[in-house]
């Protein structure tokens, strides 16, 4: 994967911009020590629909990208410039600091191994880590933690597919119920007392509620997704269950509704208003691990199932595509830069011509977060994990 080098001028072809990239100084990152996995913390938030790539991270510099997107290369604010390719879309003020900071990477025109555009089976792949829809029944990050024996929070009411596995897994949701009464608690656990499962669930359930994150076994299953306002709650949550000893390891949250084939340049629509909640709860959740102490020991991957297609369609929105873009962020993680093997936006250098062009295979990330924050086996990784995956090539995002 290149490194987008922070100076290239915008008359320059993709052939230089690849050359200038593969000259760039920090193409070459050093990895060095790595937190320990069981002092390491990850956090996948899943952008479920379709996030437009081009739109939260718009391809400024590339010299086909205003005419290529029409009405979508103007933003109501001036977009917040990473390099002299890239930028972020104005909503993502509080990302844009980070980047600033070093403690944000964006990755772009990466994706999986699919190109049909199903909603469905992107969805699967990202979370099983296969190479065909459905070939794998359960998720890459359910048969980490079953290796590493750390312990997963999904912050939903159902245990998603890139969490299940043999592994220590659990999940959380706000209740709009109320509270329940110290004495109906008490009557429960007497209740329960002569039925060990039933009792260590009740034990699970008051810990949670707490904040804790007693030892669990199995996973537990429900229902349903949260909706994109509890993004903000969700992610202060996430890191309370990061917080302790022993506790939380992996937390996973998504956001729905990325599926933007409508109105995309509205300021007040649908995306610009997801967008900003995505980068409130990315600042929540940073925010809740520097209280905490875990912040320098977190990273936080951002991913969505596909890209969206570079030309607006008639209702002023993109339709399903193939490459897009992901964030990378947390304490622990080589930010302030761009990591894009970038393939232009021209239609001939389009998938099909009408799609970003994948250059980075999504998994690549997917390993270097196992290898090397949470220290996995390579052979746990090649056989259990990630399996058909170890020919992918390297990437480096840690901090040395």
């Amino acid at each position: 994967m290149a490194v987008s080098p922070p100076n290239v001028p915008h008359h320059l072809s993709r052939r230089q911009l690849l050359a200038a990239a593969a000259l760039a100084p920090l193409c070459q990152l050093s990895l060095a020590a790595a937190p320990t996995g069981g002092d390491a913390r990850l956090v996948l938030m899943i952008l479920r629909g379709g996030l437009d790539g081009l739109a939260a991270v718009p391809a400024l510099g590339d010299p086909d990208f205003a005419a290529a997107r029409g009405n979508l290369a103007r933003f109501s604010e001036p977009a917040l410039p990473l390099n002299t390719l890239f930028a972020l879309h104005p909503s993502l003020t509080q990302m844009h600091g980070l980047f600033g900071r070093g403690e944000l990477s964006v990755l772009h025109a990466v994706g999986l191994p699919y190109k049909e555009r199903s909603h469905f089976e992107a969805q699967q792949l990202l979370e099983s880590g296969g190479q065909r829809p459905h070939e794998v029944t359960t998720g890459w990050l359910g048969r980490a933690l079953a290796a590493s024996r750390g312990k997963g929070i999904a912050l939903q009411s159902a245990v998603p597919l890139v969490l299940r596995g043999p592994g220590t897994v659990d999940t959380w949701a706000p209740s709009v119920l109320p509270e329940p009464a110290p004495d109906l608690l008490g009557r429960l656990a007497t209740l329960y007392q002569g039925d060990a499962d039933l009792a260590r669930a009740l034990g699970r359930a008051q810990a949670l509620r707490t904040g804790g994150m007693p030892a669990m076994a199995g996973n537990a299953m429900g229902g349903g997704a949260p909706r994109p306002g509890q993004a903000v709650t969700l992610a202060r949550q996430a890191a309370d269950f990061l917080g302790p000893d022993g506790g939380a390891q992996v937390a996973v949250l998504e956001m729905g509704g990325w599926d933007t084939h409508a109105n995309q340049a509205n300021p007040q629509g649908a995306l610009t208003n997801n967008l900003r909640q995505l980068d409130n709860a990315l600042a929540a959740l940073r925010e809740g691990l520097l209280a905490n102490g875990r912040w320098g020991r977190t990273a936080v991957l951002v991913c969505t199932e596909f890209g969206r297609q570079v030309e607006v369609n008639g209702t002023q929105g993109t339709d399903h595509g193939s490459g897009g873009a992901a964030l990378l962020l947390g304490g622990a993680i080589a930010g302030g830069q761009v990591f894009a093997d970038w393939p232009g936006l021209a239609p001939k250098d389009r998938f099909e011509g009408r799609d970003l062009r994948i250059t980075t295979d999504i998994r690549v990330v997917f390993r270097s977060l196992l290898l090397d924050h949470l220290r996995l086996p390579r052979a746990v990784v090649d056989r259990d994990a990630l399996p058909g995956t170890a020919a992918l090539p390297a990437v480096q995002l840690l901090r040395a």
